[in-house]
């Protein structure tokens, strides 16, 4: 595997910033970025989406992009629950005023 991989952004290569200028003088272009891969350290994710974009603004572009594709692959036709206990309100008194919360805790389930 390599150490590196291309940025997957369909519009990286035209963001005009100066990394990403290559070529000699007279036939100068804007490249994709390069992301490293660091597969030697303990925090490295394999399936972090970060692996294969440069920047937040790469993937987002990508996932404008191809949305509609993506949402092909895995339909959504019913929600999603996660069972909870009945919500609590907490109020809490300061000597300048008070402000109320809503306490909210997940039941455990086994799945």
């Amino acid at each position: 595997m390599s150490d590196y991989f291309w940025c997957h952004g369909p519009y990286c290569h035209t963001h005009q910033t100066v990394d990403r200028v290559r070529g000699t003088k007279g036939n100068k272009v804007l490249r994709t970025r390069k992301i490293k891969q660091n597969t030697d350290r303990d925090w490295y994710e394999p399936n972090n989406i970060y692996n294969y974009f440069c920047g937040q603004h790469c993937y987002n572009e990508f996932a404008n992009k191809h949305a509609q594709q993506m949402i092909k692959i895995a339909p959504r036709t019913e929600p999603l629950e996660t069972r909870i206990e009945d919500p609590k309100k907490e109020t809490t008194e300061y000597s300048y005023g008070s402000y109320t919360r809503t306490i909210i805790n997940k039941l455990d389930t086994a799945e």
